[in-house]
Order: C-alpha cells, then structure tokens, then sequence
C-alpha cells in the first residue's frame, strides 16, 4: 500500500500564524497612515489581505506540485532567463522612492528581485546535486554558481537593493557550504570581496549615511537617525505585554514606513516583549523544522532546496530584526511573512509550499 503524504502541520500551522499576524498588525501600523495620505484606512490591510489570500492559494498549490520537477533543465533556464530579463527590464522603470524595483500591475507592485531568490535556490540545488563531490574544482563546482550569483546580484545592485543582493549572495555560500566547500574559499572571498564591498558604500551617499547612522544613531537625531530611534524606543516603551494592539504611539508619523520593515517595532510596542518574543519563536520554529526537513530529504536536491529555502526566510528574518534593534545598519529588508509587500508576502509562501511538498516526501521517523 502507497504511504499517505503527510506535510509537516507544526512548519504549516506556523507560518499561518504569522501571515495572520502580519495582516492584523499590517492594519493596526497602516491604518492611520492610509487615512492621512489617502483617506483610506483599509487601503493597506486589503492588499495585505488580498496578498494572503492569493499567496496562501500558491502555498496550497505548491504542496502538491513534487518538488523534483523544479530540477528539470528546461524549466531551470527558461526560469533564469526571464528573471534575468525581468530584472534588465525593471530597470527602465520610473524610479520609485529614488530605486526601480517594482512593476506596477493593477495597482500592485510586483518585485522580480524576490523572484530571483527562489529561483537561484533552484538552480544552485540541481547544480549541487550533480556535482557535489567535486565542489572544491573551482571551474566545474563553484564557478557555475558565481556566475548565475554573481549576474543576478549585479542587477539587483543596478536597482540599487544591496540587502536583497547580499542576501542572495548569503543564499548561495550557505549551500556550497553545505555541499562541502572548503573553508580557505569562503576566507580568501571575504577577503577579495571586502575591497568592493567598501567602494560600494562609500560611492553611494545613502549608503554611507546608513553606516554612519548606524555606528551613532544620535550623530543626527531628526535626519538619517530618526528612524532608527524612533525604533529603539517603540521596542522600549512596549514594556512586558505592551500598550495594546491598535494603540502604538511610535507609528503616528514618528516611524516613517511602520507597516513594511520596522513592523516589528509595532509589534514591540503594541504586544509587548511577550508578542515580540511569539514572532522571534515562530521563526526559530520555521528555521528548526526546515532544517529537520533538508535533514530528512529523500535526495540531495530536496535537501539543498529545503535548506536555501529555510536559509531565506530565516536569514531575511534575522537581518530585520537585527535592524530593528540597531544590531545591523538599515538594509530595507521587510519581515518575511509578516510585512506588507506583496512580492515578498508571495515568493515566501511559494517557497514554504515547496518545503511542505519536501517534507511529504521525507523520514517521517522520529
């Protein structure tokens, strides 16, 4: 008798308890927001909710698509080849907020930046799989995966993102380190990237603000380190259980953007320590069972693409929370699951489909 296929129901009832979260907090820090700019307090909380809705049906669909027909080549270039034109094409948009990250489709914004997340994960997976035991040949293991990397961050850089860039790049040395790269590579690459890396912030303006801002929030505590403070002190005045959902102070104009990437500061402030202490648990939850799955994977491609897609959310959590609490400069990266955006809201909930669908597949022992 067949096995019946069972998903991993603590991973799913997980993430549908932070994508309910983040439509009730995504309201509760846009509401008054929507109304000044646009006399409509439910303006964020639809499309959240619509975003849900949709990306929730995706996660449904994702769970019965076998995971294993991502590793097909034709399906792998044509998807590098139109996240690479995409990311070309964006480019020739009209800026927004001073970055042409967005098409804008009926009103929403859609990123092919978080597109190329997923779809990198995919590439790297299959190539690893095939060629993990000669990972250490830089010509044959490593370089196919710098170049597809390294062309896809680049365009990210044009756009400019450099946190969604970074974290490609964080994707990406996660699972040739988890293929058995060897560490004298990943020392000689800090290296060899800490020249770039350095040009690239001092070349830009803003970038080098954000580190500035970073290293002493009160240097300019009207200007570049408002945000930051405002932060700090959302999280402080919280206390144990908070002021009250829908009674935050911090996102009447003193947070700019609450609902996107300091939603956790609302969160701070309006549930509490004890609410902000539930989100940092849900993603230890989604960190602890992905890794339980890649461990568990029948093959070695479920078990990269469980892992990048666990690195993904879990890393992009971290980071956010890291900024909220001015542990990392500023990077405009949102709150996987939890933000409003719908891109993000979307990729995350395809990729936590597939992950479901890898768990089906995988040990059920204890």
């Amino acid at each position: 008798m067949a096995r019946t296929l069972k998903s991993d129901k603590v991973l799913f009832s997980t993430v549908l308890l932070l994508v309910g979260l983040g439509v009730v907090m995504v309201y509760s820090a846009s509401a008054v927001l929507a109304l000044e700019r646009y006399q409509q307090p439910y303006l964020f909380l639809a499309k959240q909710a619509a975003w849900a809705i949709v990306g929730l049906g995706v996660l449904a669909a994702a769970m019965r698509v076998d995971y294993r027909r991502y590793r097909q080549p034709a399906f792998l270039w044509t998807a590098l080849a139109l996240v690479g034109l995409a990311l070309a094409a964006v480019l020739f948009r009209p800026p927004v907020n001073n970055a042409r990250r967005w098409f804008g489709i009926g009103g929403f914004g859609v990123q092919p930046s978080e597109l190329a997340k997923l779809t990198a994960i995919f590439f790297i997976a299959a190539l690893l799989e095939r060629r993990r035991q000669r990972i250490n040949e830089l010509s044959y293991g490593l370089l196919p995966v710098a170049i597809v990397v390294g062309l896809l961050a680049g365009l990210i850089l044009l756009e400019p993102d450099f946190g969604t860039a970074i974290m490609l790049v964080v994707i990406a040395g996660t699972l040739v380190f988890a293929a058995g790269l060897h560490y004298s590579y990943f020392a000689v690459g800090a290296l060899l990237s800490l020249p770039p890396a350095v040009i690239l912030i001092l070349s830009s303006e803003y970038r080098t603000r954000r580190v500035m801002t970073f290293l002493d929030p009160w240097r300019d505590p009207l200007g570049d380190g408002f945000q930051i403070i405002q932060s700090l002190i959302a999280v402080g005045t919280g206390g144990t259980f908070g002021r009250g959902l829908m009674q935050g102070v911090q996102k009447l104009f003193y947070l700019p953007e609450p609902h996107t990437d300091f939603i956790y500061s609302v969160i701070a402030e309006e549930l509490g320590l004890a609410g902000a202490l539930v989100v940092l648990l849900c993603f230890c939850v989604v960190a602890w069972r992905g890794l339980r799955i890649s461990l568990r994977a029948p093959d070695a491609f479920g078990a990269y693409v469980a892992l990048g897609l666990t690195t993904m959310v879990a890393a992009q959590a971290m980071v956010n929370l890291s900024v909220v609490l001015s542990l990392l400069p500023t990077k405009g990266i949102p709150l996987p699951l939890v933000s409003a955006g719908g891109s993000s809201l979307m990729m995350n909930l395809l990729g936590m489909g597939v992950l479901l669908n890898i768990s089906q597949h995988g040990s059920h022992e204890a």
